[in-house]
Parts: C-alpha cells; structure tokens; sequence
C-alpha cells in the first residue's frame, strides 16, 4: 500500500501564496516512489473533483490545469519521497480540498481514474 499526507494548506488573502506538500511512503507492486506519476487535483463543494497539475517520475514531464497554468508549480523531491504545489497569486476561485494521488501507469497522466492512491486533502480558503 501507499500512503500520502497533504500539508501547507490554510487561510490566505487573494494574491498570497501558499506551498502544499505531499509525502509518501510505502510500495506498490514493488515500485518505489521514484517510478510513480503524481498528480494534484481539488474539488470545492458542491463540485466535481478536478484535475490541478502532474508531474511525471523523473520530473521532466509537467502538466496543468487551464484555471492555474502560469501561477502554480509542480515539482517533486524522489529522494525525499515529496511532491509540491507552490501557488501564486491566488484567487478566491482557488478555494477547494486540495488531494494529492499517485499512479502507477507509466505514461504521465491526468485522468483521476488512473491515480491508484490518494491522500486524504488539505483545504486551501481564499479571501477577497
């Protein structure tokens, strides 16, 4: 099994910036944190969950959202079992749960049913 912890959430006013981490730890099928693709996704109530960035094993392959591209950043710490999302210039339609999820496919991916394990969220509030 793998397990992810969320932290780095909280209350901030629209242009503040926050950093949300993710760490894992544990195995699946034998695969070490190294190989997995991770993925970012939020939901705010009422809504669907949706998908927010990834980022692929070795870091070269990056993807975003429309509605974030340009303010927040992906990136990931192999030897430190670590993935990030430093956000920018939020705004209040930034408020959500944010869910951090590995895959196991090989190919980077976006699609929330191909990411095996999630963790459990940390909820990001966005102030006008």
């Amino acid at each position: 099994q793998v397990q992810l912890v969320e932290s780095g959430g909280g209350l901030v006013q629209a242009g503040g910036s926050l950093r949300l981490s993710c760490a894992a730890s544990g195995r699946a099928s034998g695969r070490a944190f190294t190989t997995y693709t991770m993925g970012w996704f939020r939901q705010a109530p009422g809504k669907e969950r949706d998908f927010v960035a990834a980022i692929s094993w070795d870091g070269a392959a990056t993807r975003y959202s429309d509605s974030v591209k340009g303010r927040f950043t992906i990136s990931r710490d192999n030897a430190a079992n670590t993935v990030y999302l430093q956000m920018n210039s939020l705004k209040p339609e930034d408020t959500a749960r944010y869910y951090c999820a590995a895959s196991t496919t090989v190919v980077l991916t976006t699609e929330e049913a191909n990411y095996n394990y999630w963790g459990r969220g940390t909820q990001v509030t966005v102030s006008s």
